[in-house]
């Protein structure tokens, strides 16, 4: 047998222990062979995401696989994964990518083989894309300004806590809740990025705090910033309200305690399931729309319990709450 790298051996470990991830292959079978790339796999929603396209693949018998940088928004290590999947030639690709610009041209490689590539959670605006199933961002910002403009009075002080600078999910939610909190009158006095360059999240709610004590409102992007805002918050004694974007398990047990009054969830398992289902359907031919919406959903103590209870059913299958940090890759095999 013929081997298909022409990279030796020794050049191909070097490149896996550089991007930090571990590989296996394609099984030997007549299954649709489908990769699901996120941003990461080190924090609740990505792991939804991941449980509910595996769903997906057990139920269309499809030969599967999620994986993702094992450092958290990693464009270079997920671009470096992109390139190393497409020798192997699947017969789809989910994608998530955490620099849409920058993955469009590693992108254009698949469409050329006539792969055909799927957003979840991120829309490229790629016109060559398949298709984007996920939630409105831009949507889902105006709603958040809206629920925190409903807890504040005109000429209330509001921070904005914000994801990575290239995000341009964190761009449209930002660009929907200035347009909604300006709306009712509220005084958007800082916004600050939560992330460093390695994407780790920085201590930007003490420093707001202390630059503008009057603050009354957070807004945050994600439920990572939006906690850990809370946490500081609590530790002053204060009772600021802090509006979430994501519905993770910690954030619903806030509003089932008592201490947060609603805040707003994406519907990431669905955006995993539907995602493997649409890129079936794509891989057999069939017309799908270009744009699927998940659906935003407000949390408020009359179903956080409900939604609490799904969530720990499906990251109890299969361990998705075990702390995980080096996922596989599909890579070519002899043939």
């Amino acid at each position: 047998m013929k081997n298909s790298w022409s990279v030796p051996l020794i050049c191909v470990v070097a490149l896996f222990m550089l991007i930090g991830f571990t590989i296996t292959a394609f099984k030997k079978s007549d299954k649709p062979r489908m990769v699901v790339v996120l941003k990461q796999l080190n924090d609740e929603y990505w792991k939804t995401i991941q449980a509910g396209a595996e769903k997906a693949f057990d139920d269309y018998n499809i030969d599967g696989e999620v994986i993702a940088p094992n450092s958290e928004y990693s464009s270079e290590k997920q671009l470096a994964m992109l390139k190393i999947i497409l020798k192997r030639h699947p017969d789809a690709l989910i994608v998530a990518p955490t620099d849409p610009s920058a993955a469009i041209p590693v992108l254009e490689e698949y469409r050329n083989k006539n792969i055909p590539t799927l957003m979840v959670d991120t829309d490229a605006g790629w016109e060559k894309q398949t298709t984007y199933i996920g939630t409105d961002h831009y949507v889902l910002g105006k709603k958040a300004g809206e629920l925190l403009g409903s807890m504040l009075q005109p000429g209330d002080q509001v921070a904005l806590i914000r994801g990575m600078s290239v995000s341009s999910v964190a761009n449209e939610r930002i660009k929907g809740a200035k347009e909604a909190l300006e709306a009712v009158g509220a005084e958007i006095v800082t916004e600050q990025l939560g992330y460093d360059r390695f994407g780790q999240t920085k201590p930007v709610m003490e420093n707001i705090l202390q630059s503008y004590p009057d603050i009354k409102g957070v807004f945050a992007t994600d439920d990572v910033l939006a906690l850990h805002a809370l946490r500081i918050i609590e530790k002053k004694g204060l009772k600021t309200p802090v509006i979430g974007t994501d519905g993770t398990r910690e954030m619903l047990k806030l509003i089932e305690g008592e201490r947060l009054s609603a805040t707003l969830a994406q519907n990431p398992y669905d955006m995993g399931y539907i995602s493997v289902k649409q890129a079936l359907r794509s891989v057999k031919g069939e017309r799908i729309e270009k744009r699927i919406d998940s659906e935003i959903d407000i949390i408020t103590r009359d179903n956080a319990e409900d939604r609490l209870s799904f969530l720990a059913e499906i990251l109890k299958f299969k361990g998705y709450l075990k702390n995980t940090h080096f996922y596989m890759v599909f890579l070519p095999i002899s043939k």
